[in-house]
């Protein structure tokens, strides 16, 4: 008898998503931005690693960000580095356009943006130990128990980052939310590429601005939980 995953007749499973597609609400100017801008600096997804030194102009560090929300970490974090290079993932148009907003308006030449999952982007675009750096700030909790396995940074996930990355380069999640930054060390501890680079959490490096909406939330008391792990 055949595998099922071998008979094309057999039903496909749909994979299990980090992210629901919202439509969201753009506003005119990040319609604007996604219409103009992304051809210039956006780098569409493909099944094979692209030529990123030909897309940024250059051979610099790169640092892959997931999830950059509407950019404003991201385009700071690019400002305050120009020796670096930032590939920005993310899937929602409103924080897109945003972020391209901001890369025209600061003239910021170190960021490319990539509209796509982000796990399927780092399985395909992204080649072994090529990045000096990965940023992962404030992904999605799913704070619902029958929702945990739409959680990003499980095992598997964890060991595709940590063999993206280049020896000594670092890997860097921030997250609110208490009980999913215990589930991160814990799967982060657990992969042997990995090496954490303080005694459990980290405090928060001074390249990780803090947003308007974590300052809010440290104002009411809430906790921020910074890890910070290199590739050994």
């Amino acid at each position: 008898m055949s595998d099922a995953a071998d008979d094309p007749s057999a039903p496909r499973r749909r994979p299990v998503r980090s992210f629901v597609l919202r439509q969201g609400r753009m506003s005119p100017a990040q319609q604007r931005a996604l219409d103009e801008l992304l051809p210039r600096y956006g780098v569409p997804f493909q099944p094979a690693p692209p030529d990123f030194d030909r897309a940024f102009g250059r051979r610099a560090p790169r640092i892959l960000e997931i999830g950059f929300g509407m950019g404003e970490t991201t385009a700071a974090i690019a400002q305050a580095r120009p020796g670096d290079d930032f590939i920005g993932v993310e899937v929602h148009a409103p924080g897109v356009g945003s972020l391209l907003k901001r890369i025209a308006e600061a003239g910021l030449g170190n960021v490319r943006v990539v509209r796509h999952d982000a796990v399927e982007v780092v399985a395909a675009m992204i080649a072994p130990a090529s990045l000096a750096g990965i940023h992962v700030f404030f992904p999605d909790p799913w704070p619902k128990k029958r929702h945990h396995k739409r959680r990003l940074l499980k095992d598997a996930f964890v060991r595709e980052l940590a063999t993206r990355l280049a020896p000594g380069g670092y890997l860097h999640v921030a997250t609110d939310w208490d009980e999913y930054a215990q589930e991160i060390l814990a799967a982060l501890a657990a992969e042997p590429l990995l090496a954490n680079v303080a005694d459990g959490f980290a405090p928060r490096p001074d390249y990780r601005p803090l947003t308007k909406f974590e300052s809010r939330g440290l104002g009411l008391g809430h906790g921020v939980w910074d890890l910070l792990f290199r590739r050994r």
